[in-house]
């Protein structure tokens, strides 16, 4: 197994989500989806290892910020290196209470709720926007996606009604 790995960290932005979010960009996506803004990102050993401490040092840095509203993953795609992304989230939640998670997929969110690993990460999400990028249904002046069929979907909400509950 290729150890998880990071292709970029911003720690402050206003563009992957409501409000001011860090966003931590996990390397490794099989979506290869045709216009991708980030296709460097698709392979797994791209950028540095994430490793316990550079995890702790940005779940620190985010613990310090007062200002931000929570933290993003992009990728890449995290939802394909599931279980090591939700041993990171995890120490997150614990340290950081109060601040969201957002997360980036191009896997529809029913698909995500089939696989245990996948759900795993799933359930400690706030918001994911789903779906891959469809270059003919690009649209810029969609809010936090780029193309029509993706979709903002409030996690809890729709976990408690057991439907997709969209925002």
């Amino acid at each position: 197994m290729i150890p998880l790995h990071i292709c970029g960290y911003i720690p402050e932005s206003i563009n992957e989500g409501a409000g001011l979010r860090a966003v931590v960009f996990i390397s490794g996506c099989k979506h290869a989806c045709p216009g991708c803004f980030n296709p460097s990102s698709w392979n797994f050993r791209a950028g540095k290892p994430f490793t316990e401490e550079e995890q702790l040092r940005i779940i620190q840095e985010i613990a310090d910020n007062p200002l931000l509203d929570g933290l993003t993953l992009c990728g890449g795609d995290p939802f394909f290196s599931a279980p090591a992304c939700t041993d990171f989230i995890r120490k997150y939640k614990e340290l950081c209470p109060g601040k969201t998670l957002w997360a980036y997929t191009g896997f529809v969110y029913e698909k995500l709720l089939e696989d245990p690993d996948m759900r795993s990460l799933a359930e400690l999400c706030d918001v994911i926007i789903d779906g891959p990028f469809q270059m003919e249904l690009k649209d810029t002046t969609l809010l936090f996606r780029g193309s029509r069929n993706q979709r903002i979907i409030d996690v809890q909400a729709s976990l408690s009604e057991d439907s997709v509950i969209t925002l």
